[in-house]
């Protein structure tokens, strides 16, 4: 996420902490590349200039040129303006004071509307206990409806549509069959286009006074960057949307959209999505996306997703098991499993203070973990629970079941036994990011 702007912002910041005094002329020129790397992020031309110039005119000040470590004041005056533009307090979605709360998702074709439907869904029964009902709104396309029912079976979510070109009609009825079922929430996914049209807009502004949505959401393909704040500023001059969501975050290495959206359009970001999982939808905090952005990792993000999936009580046991050097692979593969759990491994690590810097030119596969998971499905119970079982013939008929080669399980045994070194120095929180940092050294995982 954001990689080339992370690196081209980093670098510009520790050039003027490499500095051994800060002066109007270093911090100008400092200004200046970061001014350059907010326009190669394809972030807007105005956004970009107004943030520079609010940086360079706190840096100019008594605080930064006297302060004791200055490196470090501009950093964070550069961090509190991205928190600026990026919006600065959490925005969360508004909820109807008589249910059901209705949330209109509009955009273009591709964006993600669908499947964003169904994540939100998903995100507020798990996290807000709320009972949702999905509207198949998409009634051109018999595949945005079928889509739509698949996801929602995954997540056991009722979804209304009906065999008529009518979206008004699906929107109208799905609010009242909420309220009969005593269903608290009803999210609509509408048609797109390729491009924004009068017939698209009109039948969003029609729905949007049909139902009288207590939330309208936008949602926007962050790839596109510029393209993606045109649009939005189109849609919102015509219907007035309350937030946006970014979908496909981690696939932006640039993050042009992100920058510009907020200070273009005036609407908060609510919500931003990095992969087609279900489970990839978070809510937006401009702070954390500040400090990842800056490589300062997200640990608040990072501990609210490990307390979701590590049960304390078994978090403890497994901390006996560390110090008393029990460790072995049956307890290995669960790790493994809950920290899948927690989501995509290229964004916890991004979570993780400084390691997207480290492990800049290391591709972590998101697959790495299949032919680990298949050496030790492979193994017998008792071959998990005391890997110095594991001679050659063993380790020949290990590899054969799980269509691996007898080195893959060597590298795969050495990375284990360091692991167990390393686990048993960090307990907690700890030994999860330095799992995670380690990831570069892991088989298959490059």
């Amino acid at each position: 996420m954001f990689e080339d702007l992370s690196s081209k912002l980093d670098k510009a910041v520790q050039s003027i902490k490499g500095e051994a005094k800060i002066t109007d002329v270093n911090i100008a020129e400092t200004v200046r590349e970061i001014r350059r790397a907010l326009l190669d992020a394809d972030v807007n031309y105005e956004v970009a200039r107004e943030f520079t110039d609010k940086v360079k005119e706190r840096a100019m000040g008594e605080d930064v040129l006297t302060a004791v470590n200055p490196g470090q004041q501009f950093t964070k005056i550069v961090h509190d303006e991205l928190v600026g533009i990026l919006g600065q307090d959490r925005v969360d979605i508004s909820v109807a004071h008589t249910p059901p709360t209705v949330i209109l998702i509009a955009g273009l074709q591709g964006s993600g509307k669908t499947t964003f439907s169904a994540k939100l869904a998903r995100y507020l029964k798990r996290e807000n206990n709320r009972n949702p009902i999905l509207a198949a709104a998409d009634v051109y396309r018999p595949a945005a409806i079928d889509q739509l029912k698949t996801l929602a079976e995954q997540i056991d979510v009722p979804v209304y549509s009906i065999g008529q070109k009518d979206a008004v009609r699906v929107a109208r009825e799905a609010v009242s069959m909420a309220k009969s079922l005593a269903l608290d929430t009803v999210i609509i996914d509408t048609a797109g286009r390729m491009h924004v049209d009068e017939k698209m807009m009109d039948e969003v502004a029609e729905i949007k006074a049909a139902v009288e949505p207590d939330e309208t959401l936008f949602i926007v393909d962050s790839m596109t960057g510029q393209d993606a704040v045109n649009t939005a500023k189109e849609f919102n001059e015509t219907i007035n949307y309350d937030g946006v969501v970014l979908t496909k975050l981690d696939g932006d290495t640039r993050g042009g959209a992100a920058l510009s959206i907020k200070n273009v359009v005036q609407k908060p970001i609510k919500f931003v999505s990095t992969g087609e999982t279900l489970d990839a939808l978070a809510p937006f905090y401009p702070n954390r996306m500040a400090q990842r952005i800056l490589g300062m990792g997200d640990v608040v993000s990072l501990v609210e997703k490990a307390q979701k999936e590590f049960d304390e009580e078994e978090a403890q046991k497994l901390q006996k098991k560390i110090k008393s050097d029990d460790f072995n692979l049956e307890d290995f593969r669960e790790q493994l499993k809950q920290i899948q759990n927690m989501g995509s491994i290229t964004d916890l690590v991004g979570m993780i203070p400084g390691a997207s810097q480290a492990l800049q030119d290391e591709e972590l596969d998101e697959e790495a973990f299949k032919p680990i998971e298949a050496i030790i499905n492979s193994m017998t119970p008792e071959e998990r629970r005391n890997p110095d079982l594991l001679n050659a013939s063993r380790r020949r008929r290990i590899a054969k079941g799980s269509g691996t080669k007898v080195r893959d399980i060597n590298d795969l045994m050495k990375q284990f036994n360091q692991m167990k070194k390393m686990m048993k120095k960090f307990s907690g929180m700890g030994s999860i990011s330095k799992l995670m940092g380690g990831m570069k050294n892991m088989p298959f995982g490059r």
